[in-house]
Order: C-alpha cells, then structure tokens, then sequence
C-alpha cells in the first residue's frame, strides 16, 4: 500500500532513525513491565508511525487485554486492524470502541487509518450509532 493510499507522508531518514531509537528504548522498558500501559501505548503509535503495521497490532491486541473497557484503546485497535487488511476484526473493534463511548465521528471518517474499512456497509451502520448516540 502506497503512502498515498494510506494518507501517511513519507518520513525523513533522520525521522526513521529517530523512531527506531525510540522503539527500540521502549521495547526495553516493556520487555521488564509488559503491564507499562504509557510505553506501550507510545510504542504502538511508533509502530504504526514507522509503517510497522503488524507489530503495531500486537502491542494494540495487548492493550486491549490490559484495558478491556478503554474506547481508545478499541479504536486504536480497530486502526491497526484495518492498516493490516483485517476487516472484520476492525468492524468488529470499532463497534466495542463507539459502544464502550468513542465518540469524534469527525475523525472517524478521515482518519487514514481506516480507509480500508469505510467502504465496508458495517462502517456506515457503526457511524449512524456513534450519531444516534451523540444526540440521544
């Protein structure tokens, strides 16, 4: 997938190498702490900033486990889902996340992470209960 594709820009070299510092430190502290929710929350988006997609959706699956209730959490997963082609692990993510209370339809419908799943109707149905929600 293109970065085009993605809505992701290309990152410098110094940028890169910057992220790999940074994921390599943190891999270092959730290695001694796997229960260190900041470094791995940090650590996700590194991942996924670094196009690292999959590692990215391992470090969201064990948030989810570690904060079963977090709609961002759900969100941020639903994303790394959806970055890896699984799509209906992603509905199926994003429905717990707009459920548990994520609620920014605004940013749900342009964040680039989840461009492989907004032509899937099950989005459409997700969005319209974010909506209802919003006004009830």
């Amino acid at each position: 997938m293109s970065d085009i594709e993605t809505g992701r820009s290309q990152l410098s070299a110094k940028e890169n190498r910057d992220l790999d510092i940074e994921i390599n430190f943190l891999k270092g502290l959730v290695n001694r702490d796997y229960e260190y929710i900041e470094a791995l929350q940090l650590l996700g988006d590194d991942y996924t900033k670094r196009g690292k997609f999959r590692d990215g959706l391992k470090i969201d699956e064990q948030l989810a486990k570690l904060l079963p209730e977090d709609s961002m959490v759900f969100y941020n997963l639903a994303c790394s889902y959806s970055l890896t082609n699984s799509i209906n692990e992603s509905i199926v993510a994003l429905k717990k996340a707009v459920i548990l209370g994520y609620s920014d339809s605004d940013w749900m419908d342009r964040d680039p992470d989840l461009n492989n799943v907004r032509s899937d109707n099950r989005y459409n149905s997700i969005r319209q209960k974010l909506i209802d929600n919003q006004i009830n």
